[in-house]
């Protein structure tokens, strides 16, 4: 099996643990990571600070080393991809996917490197302050800790590595213990790059040990973590008065009003947003909420499509849909759908497990105590509810903890307006699913869906402390 070291300081580094990764097909471990104690997280710590206090790049550099990993990537993106598979379980074709949106998050992201600015502060039009003159620059925080997890493991380390490289900062990398092959690719892109050591340090390992590690070091002073809910908690609560950014999570829920003229490929759409990646998405569409005169004909048309998808190898060109991360989550949601149908719900299509493969399923007559309804299910597995009143099916939408996004399909301005307005998501998105995200939008949430927006631009803006700096000219 092929192994893969620590990246700490511009070196592969050894240690004295290991852990086996596993195709998520076979159940059987396929490479070896070596894993970071107490020791290697000091050296990851002290490289980066190193970096950060000792080793200045200008900000145009900051963009051409960034612009150079993204040109990497691409070259390399059958690799990626194909590692990715292997280790996510994710469809080929959605890896190749992944792979060039994180091309686009870096370009993105090094064009940011450039447009690190300030503002002038109008101080002049204060009482006695004639002779002064005020202005911000945004301070890059120092060493910066990224946390990734395992359904998106490419795309969104490159949310948190180059907005933070682009803002001056030094980063520690802590990927998902399930899927930390591509990150040890993706420190290689950068070092290809020119990337000087210490910018960039690899750690991995299981986030209960590495993650309580990374928290007790006061040198890391801002911590970007994509995860579950209780996890995001906890890490806030140890990082104290340092910044977090938190992404938890959702159940997202989409309206369905009757005024739409083509219910057929909504319902379809719908049906794609639930099952992508295995329904592995934080914006996956969980919950539709349909007014009850086209209620029938939009759940005829997303079973059909739900019967369509074919479930198989991730490197199979063909494939729609792989396996879950793993056999447990599959059980998982296998005991929720069950558990829903005992109580009174209805399966439409799929509820199906075979190891760690779980058909597309479609559910109705579920309740909101349900936890496929309540919980975030993350599995290809959705509930069409009916509704008679808008303002029903918002409040519906807004019984939930989480609050990441929304979608709203109607032709009524006045409708969608109201939902824009009254329903409580970091995103609503009109006429398309709440799982539409482009990678220079802000991304995040409300309620138990986080802390902090994602997105180049915005995440920058997280990155950095603003400084005022006045001066007396009287």
């Amino acid at each position: 099996m092929k192994q893969y070291e620590l990246f700490i300081d511009g070196k592969k580094i050894k240690s004295a643990s290991t852990a086996e990764v596993y195709d998520k097909v076979t159940g059987k471990a396929f490479a070896t990571i070596y894993t970071a104690g107490e020791k290697e997280i000091k050296m990851a710590v002290d490289a980066a600070q190193n970096a950060f206090d000792n080793i200045k790049l200008p900000p145009y550099q900051r963009y051409e080393i960034i612009m150079k990993a993204a040109a990497n990537i691409m070259q390399r993106q059958r690799e990626f991809a194909e590692t990715l598979a292997m280790e996510a379980g994710k469809p080929i074709k959605d890896a190749m996917g992944e792979i060039a949106r994180s091309y686009q998050t870096l370009i993105l992201s090094a064009e940011e490197a450039k447009r690190f600015t300030g503002e002038m502060v109008p101080i002049q039009g204060a009482p006695g302050c004639e002779n002064r003159m005020a202005y911000t620059k945004r301070m890059p925080l120092g060493v910066v800790c990224a946390i990734t997890p395992f359904n998106f493991p490419v795309n969104l380390a490159c949310h948190k590595i180059g907005p933070a490289l682009a803002a001056g900062n030094t980063v520690v990398y802590k990927p998902a213990s399930a899927t930390p092959l591509t990150a040890s690719l993706l420190c290689e892109a950068f070092a290809e790059a020119g990337l000087p050591a210490g910018f960039l340090n690899l750690v991995m390992g299981k986030g209960s040990l590495v993650g309580d590690l990374l928290t007790k070091e006061p040198r890391i002073k801002m911590f970007s973590f994509t995860g579950s809910v209780p996890v995001g908690k906890e890490l806030q609560k140890a990082a104290g008065f340092r910044r977090v950014a938190l992404e938890l999570g959702s159940n997202s829920a989409n309206i369905v009003h009757d005024d739409v003229e083509n219910i057929e490929k909504i319902a379809q759409l719908c049906a794609k947003y639930a099952f992508v990646n295995a329904g592995q998405v934080c914006i996956s569409c969980q919950r539709v909420y349909v007014q009850k005169n086209v209620f029938d004909k939009f759940c005829t048309a997303a079973v059909q499509y739900a019967k369509t998808l074919k479930i198989g190898n991730p490197l199979d060109e063909t494939t729609d849909i792989g396996p879950m991360i793993a056999k447990k989550e599959a059980v998982r949601i296998e005991n929720w759908v069950q558990d829903a149908i005992a109580k009174g719900a209805k399966l439409l299509v799929g509820g199906k497990r075979d190891g760690s493969f779980y058909t597309p399923t479609i559910l109705t007559n579920t309740k909101a105590d349900m936890s496929v309804i309540c919980k975030e299910t993350f599995a290809p597995v959705f509930s069409i509810i009916p509704y008679d009143t808008i303002n029903e099916a918002i409040d519906a939408v807004n019984n939930s903890n989480y609050g990441l996004q929304a979608g709203v399909f109607t032709k009524s301005l006045p409708i969608a307006h109201l939902c824009a307005e009254k329903i409580e998501t970091g995103g609503v998105i009109i006429n398309d699913g709440s799982t539409f995200r482009m990678d220079n939008m802000p991304y995040g949430g409300v309620k138990d869906s986080g802390i902090g927006r994602e997105g180049p631009e915005y995440a920058v803006r997280e990155l950095t402390e603003e400084k005022l700096i006045v001066f007396n000219f009287g």
